[in-house]
């Protein structure tokens, strides 16, 4: 069974992929799947990746600060700078170029940590990133949206704070609480986290392109382009910070994945939630979890040749 799980998650693009071409050509087939459901699958899948950590990944932060701190400003600063840019640069329509500022603005995505792995890069060090961002997602992803996307629209900050808690920390929280608790029942269910967050933003992109298929007909190339041009920012300043501050080639690759690869699954969901006047928001999202997907594949497989010869 765990090799089954391991196969299905491995093909995570594939699956992301092939279900939007369904419901892109087939919309009918996933509207069902609207707000409520994508609001609570990715609870669900944050509460597993909460199973799969313990109180000592936290500790691990103090063993390595200065990696920690450069990822995580990175990641907050760098980011949502680049987000800002390509909406300004693409002149890109009020949807959409919130939609890329608010990818742009969320933590790392749970993604980043498989494609660490297959990069040779630092997988703890992904892992603690992507705890970081995340549990402290709630304060600046509203900072940064409001600030850089209050122009385009009015950001209800405060609205997407109590979102991102519910989103992020909550669940995160009481995962790690289970495993604390019942540490036997956590690795049970925690086994299945992983496929569980596979499904859960596989069927978000599918109900999100079922309900702006037209939007997205309309609109592919620039989607398309704005999701290119923040990912490759996004990996390429995260390597080239790293590396101005002398730091080892698998410290670089990681900062590198965590940077450039954001949660558009929590991009989604806040974009569904509080900017469902603009389908276009949580169209861009969609299309930064292909387009980071598909890049980070890429990356990983070259770094990976690399560090074999």
């Amino acid at each position: 069974m765990q090799r089954f799980l391991t196969w299905f998650n491995n093909l995570y693009s594939v699956w992301l992929v092939g279900l939007a071409v369904v419901a892109f050509f087939w919309p009918q087939t996933m509207l069902w799947f609207d707000r409520p459901w994508i609001f609570w699958s990715l609870a669900a899948s944050m509460l597993g990746m909460g199973l799969t950590l313990s109180l000592d990944d936290f500790k691990g932060v103090a063993r390595i600060p200065g990696a920690v701190a450069l990822g995580f400003g990175a990641q907050y600063t760098l980011m949502p700078l680049c987000g800002w840019l390509v909406a300004t640069l693409l002149r890109l329509d009020p949807g959409l170029a919130v939609g890329i500022i608010l990818v742009a603005s969320c933590p790392g995505g749970m993604a980043s940590n498989m494609i660490s792995y297959l990069a040779k890069a630092n997988l703890a060090l992904s892992v603690v990133l992507t705890l970081c961002s995340t549990m402290l997602a709630f304060l600046f992803t509203p900072m940064w949206t409001s600030l850089l996307a209050g122009k385009y629209v009015p950001v209800d900050a405060w609205g997407l704070c109590l979102s991102a808690l519910q989103l992020t920390v909550a669940p995160v929280a009481l995962g790690v609480l289970i495993r604390w608790k019942l540490p036997r029942a956590a690795d049970r269910i925690g086994a299945c986290g992983p496929t569980v967050a596979v499904l859960a933003f596989t069927l978000v992109t599918g109900g999100i392109v079922a309900a702006s298929a037209e939007v997205i007909a309309a609109n592919f190339g620039r989607l398309v382009l704005a999701a290119l041009l923040l990912h490759l920012f996004g990996f390429g300043l995260g390597y080239l910070a790293t590396k101005l501050f002398r730091y080892p080639e698998p410290v670089a690759r990681t900062v590198s994945i965590e940077v450039g690869m954001q949660n558009s699954g929590m991009a989604a969901a806040l974009a569904k939630q509080h900017f469902a006047a603009m389908p276009l928001a949580a169209a861009a999202a969609v299309f930064s979890a292909v387009i980071q997907n598909v890049l980070g594949g890429l990356l990983a497989t070259w770094w990976k040749r690399r560090s074999s010869k």
